[in-house]
């Protein structure tokens, strides 16, 4: 039976939330949908649209007319009709135009896009909440669209700053096109365009600072050239200033806000989508004026990180417009750091269709000082001409080594390895393993057979008895590393991998020893239901009265190891987590309330990442040995939907609030009898055991 953890004391336990029943489609999905999705092609599909100036036009497909009134905007993402008032977004259109409900148009819109719809279970509180936070980001919005249009008025009148973009070859068109500005010195230039400069709603969007020791109020941004950062709706989400004096910081960033993530977002995206779609790649680079001079040399495909690293979510964010990313990096230390940093994001994403190539410029020259030089011509043949991302894989794992000795080969294949199982299992995967056979001057039979000793071998044996902690028990990483590869021809003998045999619940494609899968479904009254659905994850088996002795099987997952394993798989599932679940997750027993609180922590850090880097990011944590044993089984999760893992762990989220709930019952039925109170709290806590099992579609 699961523990909740004592509060120390007898007092009752305050009674658990009912899981929510109400089923809704994730606001974050939907924008995320919306981002992805251009109005000009849902319009055009249904409108011949013509240019009109900075907008399209056509005949309204609501009312009939002769002259053209419809206008649909490609910045704004936004349609409207002069002449009936139909206005919205492309799920509007939808809509209306081949009337169908909002889910239909969701549907529609995500087929074409590529995505599959999710759906969550969500409270009306929290529902309340997600509406209060909705309503507070378009507050920002407004105030962050406010300030832009203020810094471009600025700009207009600051002569030094036209003059150091003109320097730069920086045209009043290309200036325009991403809305450059200028901040003004002094403290308080936005109290002109903020009556109430004193509204908390500046600084919680960034544009204003206070100090609470001081009570001082004043801007954020003073005497700097401003680049506003949109999303791809065109929204102005935060700004980046450049220092035009040898004041300090060069660069600065709006802080961490409801709007404004920097480890998420990319400078340009917005101004360059559809350049990247016309070039058929994007080009990543290390700060705001190398996008604004490959713009202006013609590069409009250009995007950048702000001020950081380029995390997993970067690479997520580009490869939903492109299947082709070219990271350019200047020749220097901090260029390959960069780079090196760049390849470990993006080689869990890579597949058989995405490449990934890096340029590295020379030392001496950024993007703008090279096509100066060279020309844009010169440029364009570096970018075709980039290191593939399996030719830098294998140099990052040459650095150091000494391929003409035995040691130094040894090395190298040592500091590919984790390099290389970052990668998914495709094609590329194998090919890019026998090229690292090549490099170690080993036949790939040979060097597979390496790494699965090196995974299989058993972690040293630990002082405290067994099945007393995680640690003590050894992953079964072999059988993982069997999916690369074919069998060997030369294998080793049976005797060897005997101790390292796939477990009782091992996945449906493990060796013919696992055993059969679990019954048909059945119904909470124990009656099966007849519906057999191909497992998602293995399964604890049914305890064998079989003599055991000399056998270490790992022991089956609880429910609370079963929620952190499809959270480790699927860390996306994390943003459709209600506060509820969170809270619920946050407090389990140690050690999983506390990886939780961990992952909680990456996921906000750095966005949704994959099950490899979580790994590596968890080796120079404490929690790494009791993961070790869970590795096989997220591994395995990983390759369901995200669909199939949400409902799972709703239904293993509904199981842990139930054993919760159970424990209570347990403890307050040996109290009741002399315990009126408990008495109450008893009946309240039956009451919502029966509302989770009515509502509930599958047993725990």
């Amino acid at each position: 039976m699961m523990t909740r953890p004592s509060t120390g004391d007898n007092t009752a336990l305050p009674p658990l939330p009912v899981p929510a029943l109400a089923v809704t489609i994730p606001q974050s999905f939907i924008d995320d949908l919306l981002e992805r999705t251009d109005i000009v092609d849902v319009v055009g599909r249904y409108v011949t649209l013509k240019k009109g100036g900075v907008n399209l036009m056509g005949l309204c497909p609501f009312h009939d007319e002769k002259s053209p009134s419809f206008t649909v905007s490609p910045s704004k993402q936004f349609y409207h009709c002069f002449g009936c008032g139909k206005n919205g977004d492309a799920l509007r259109f939808l809509m209306d135009y081949t009337n169908v409900g909002f889910v239909d148009a969701v549907e529609d819109l995500a087929q074409r896009a590529g995505m599959q719809v999710p759906r969550e279970n969500i409270s009306p509180q929290e529902e309340a909440r997600r509406q209060q936070a909705k309503e507070t980001r378009l507050t920002l919005t407004e105030l962050n669209a406010k300030a832009m249009q203020a810094y471009k008025q600025h700009l207009r009148h600051s002569a030094s700053t036209i003059q150091y973009l003109k320097k730069r070859g920086v045209s009043g068109e290309l200036a325009a096109r991403y809305a450059l500005g200028y901040a003004p010195p002094g403290e308080h230039a936005l109290a002109s365009v903020f009556p109430d400069y004193a509204d908390p709603r500046l600084e919680e969007c960034g544009l204003v600072i206070f100090r609470e020791e001081t009570h001082r109020r004043y801007d954020r941004f003073r005497d700097r050239l401003m680049f506003p950062i949109r999303n791809l709706r065109g929204e102005c989400i935060g700004f980046g200033g450049r220092i035009l004096g040898d004041g300090q910081p060069k660069y600065l960033n709006s802080p961490e806000t409801p709007l404004f993530h920097k480890g998420r977002e990319l400078y340009g995206l917005y101004e360059g989508k559809r350049a990247i779609a016309q070039a058929g790649y994007a080009l990543v680079c290390e700060g705001y004026m190398d996008v604004i001079a490959l713009a202006q040399w013609g590069f409009g495909q250009a995007v950048a990180t702000l001020g950081t690293a380029c995390g997993p979510a970067h690479v997520q964010l580009l490869f939903r417009h492109t299947d082709r990313i070219v990271f350019a990096f200047d020749g220097d230390n901090a260029g390959r750091n960069a780079a090196r940093k760049a390849l470990e994001c993006a080689l869990p994403l890579i597949t058989d269709t995405r490449t990934v190539t890096f340029l590295f410029l020379p030392k001496e020259h950024d993007p703008d000082s090279f096509i100066r030089d060279h020309g844009p011509e010169a440029f364009a043949d570096k970018v075709q001409q980039a290191m593939p991302m399996s030719q830098y894989l294998l140099e990052v794992a040459r650095q150091d080594c000494d391929l003409s000795t035995p040691e130094g080969r040894a090395r190298m294949s040592h500091q590919a390895r984790p390099l290389w199982q970052l990668l998914p299992h495709n094609a590329l995967k194998i090919q890019i393993f026998d090229a690292i056979a090549q490099q170690a001057q080993m036949a790939p039979a040979s060097l597979q057979q390496l790494w699965h000793l090196d995974a299989a071998t058993p972690a040293p044996a630990a002082t405290s008895p067994p099945n007393e902690s995680w640690a003590s028990e050894a992953p079964p990483d072999a059988q993982w590393l069997n999916e690369d590869f074919p069998a060997s021809p030369d294998p080793m003998p049976a005797a060897d991998w005997a101790p390292f045999a796939a477990p009782p619940h091992a996945p449906p494609h493990a060796p013919p020893h696992a055993p059969p899968h679990a019954p048909p479904h059945a119904s909470p009254s124990g009656h099966a239901t007849g519906k057999t659905p191909p497992p998602r994850y293995p399964r604890p088996s049914v305890r064998s009265h079989a003599p055991t002795h000399g056998l270490n099987r790992p022991r089956p997952v609880s429910r609370d190891e079963q929620a952190l394993c499809i959270l480790l798989a699927h860390t996306a599932l994390l943003d459709a987590l209600s506060e509820k679940d969170l809270h619920i997750l946050r407090k389990l027993a140690p050690p999983v309330g506390q990886i939780f609180g961990w992952l909680e922590e990456q996921h906000l850090q750095h966005g949704a990442q994959a099950w490899p880097q979580l790994a590596l990011a968890l080796a120079d944590t404490p929690h790494h040995p009791g993961l070790q044993r869970l590795a096989a089984r997220i591994e395995f999760i990983g390759q369901n939907t995200l669909d199939d893992a949400a409902l799972e762990l709703q239904s293993t989220l509904n199981g842990i609030i139930d054993n919760q709930i159970t424990e209570q019952i347990e403890r307050l039925q040996q109290e009741f009898v002399h315990n009126p109170e408990a008495r109450h709290q008893l009946q309240s806590l039956l009451r919502q055991r029966a509302a989770m099992k009515s509502g509930r579609t599958a047993p725990p």
